[in-house]
């Protein structure tokens, strides 16, 4: 007869071993990016007919109960069930894999250790009867939420690639999973001037013809067309009307990337009358506030001097700003930066920005988060308090962060490029040399 103890070790040994956010968790995930991430699943929404919709509820339930509320978390893993038995058209099948390892988790965490052992015994009866096609890995179904999920929650999206990749090999016929892939190939190229490889490029042009309902795909692959140097302007226009008939709320709807494209290759004034049209035919909606503060800000930066501007225009950016701080209360830094950001380039803006700055960089911040305010911080002092030395410093601070980003990658080029022109030069030195240490 199995002890107490013996059966508590043996259901957690179970627990351990599920395939499940539960156990996918890569480390201990801070309050904050919590609240980033609940927020990002908001902003998605929960539309009909998103072929995701069982994914995005079964990480908003796991949100929900690392951030206490597991009332929430267990409604929302009823609603991923049921969502999927709608996508599928099939009560069960091995998509429930992860769900179930969700509830099994739950209820082991709330002490009701007999329904833990309930789902359990759900998962194993998944498994027996819907085995992996390929003996030594995973069900593709679970490689895809793994890699979905991880396309949401990380900002390296190659572990995610991978399993995409993995899942597609298994099953190729699921056209989401090899649209989630191409996009997380895409994904190395963000920060790219150039744009996707030729092979890449044929790739999402082939995709694109496989899901034509996808407007968010759509923008992307005009995008890319557009850093070759393509004139997309007219293909654009009908696809922002398309975007604006059907609901433009969702961050999946494409509005967020089509707004960056008509910026960086149309018109900042259209992009503005396009998001101020969306909000006017969904008056309220927090995203498309957050999609016109973003343009808004763009108009401002792409200014020569604030003089060229008008006033109505930089109250309402500032005015807008402040709104959308105040409707992502638990995870408005970015949004700060981008005020503090705007402050900054208006004549009678510096203290404002400064207070804003001082706030920020008072606070507990995650390595990446450091990094970003550090970098843009760096080329604040540099740029607006002409402080030469003290931007450097900043700058150094962001290298000595060891995670790679866009920010380190900047601030490391800048103190090479300044090295040999500042009374800093032996720090500066021995610092970048400390980084080229194995």
């Amino acid at each position: 007869m199995m002890s107490a103890a013996q059966s508590q070790t043996t259901l957690e040994s179970k627990l351990e071993a599920l395939q499940c956010h539960f156990t996918w968790e890569p480390n201990p995930i801070s309050t904050f990016k919590l609240y980033r991430l609940r927020d990002k699943l908001e902003d998605i929404g929960t539309e009909e007919g998103n072929s995701w919709l069982g994914h995005i509820y079964n990480l908003w339930g796991f949100i929900q109960y690392k951030l206490g509320s597991t009332e929430d978390a267990q409604s929302f893993f009823n609603k991923a069930a049921e969502a999927f038995s709608k996508i599928r058209n099939a009560d069960e099948g091995p998509w429930l894999v992860v769900n179930y390892g969700n509830l099994a988790w739950l209820h082991h965490h709330l002490g009701d250790q007999a329904e833990s052992q309930v789902y359990l015994s759900k998962v194993d009866a998944l498994m027996n009867k819907y085995p992996s096609p390929s003996q030594d890995e995973l069900h593709p179904e679970i490689y895809a939420e793994k890699g979905w999920t991880l396309m949401t929650f990380s900002s390296d999206k190659k572990l995610a690639v991978d399993y995409f990749q993995r899942a597609i090999r298994m099953q190729p016929d699921m056209v989401e999973w090899n649209t989630s892939y191409i996009l997380g190939l895409v994904d190395d190229f963000k920060y790219s001037n150039t744009g996707v490889e030729a092979d890449l490029l044929e790739k999402m042009r082939i995709v694109k013809e496989q899901v034509p309902d996808n407007l968010y795909f759509a923008v992307l692959y005009l995008q890319q067309r557009a850093k070759k140097g393509e004139r997309i302007e007219d293909e654009i226009r009908e696809l922002a009307r398309e975007i604006l008939l059907r609901n433009p709320v969702s961050s999946y709807s494409g509005i967020r990337p089509l707004l960056g494209v008509y910026i960086k290759h149309v018109s900042i004034d259209e992009a503005i009358d396009l998001a101020e049209e969306a909000l006017d035919t969904h008056p309220g909606e927090r995203y498309l506030k957050k999609c016109l503060a973003y343009c808004y800000k763009w108009k401002i930066f792409s200014s020569r001097s604030s003089e060229s501007l008008d006033q109505g225009l930089i109250d309402k950016a500032i005015s807008l700003h402040e709104e959308v701080i105040s409707l992502y209360p638990d995870c408005s830094f970015v949004k700060k930066i981008n005020l503090a950001k705007i402050y900054a380039n208006l004549n009678n803006g510096q203290d404002k920005a400064e207070q804003i700055y001082k706030d920020l960089l008072e606070r507990d911040l995650e390595p990446a988060d450091k990094q970003m305010l550090y970098n843009i911080y760096a080329k604040h002092v540099y740029f607006n308090q002409q402080d030469s030395e003290g931007s450097l410093r900043y700058h150094m601070q962001v290298a000595m962060i060891p995670l790679e980003s866009i920010y380190r990658e900047t601030s490391i080029t800048t103190l090479k490029k300044h090295k040999n022109r500042s009374p800093m030069c032996r720090e500066i030195e021995e610092l970048l040399a400390t980084l080229q240490e194995p």
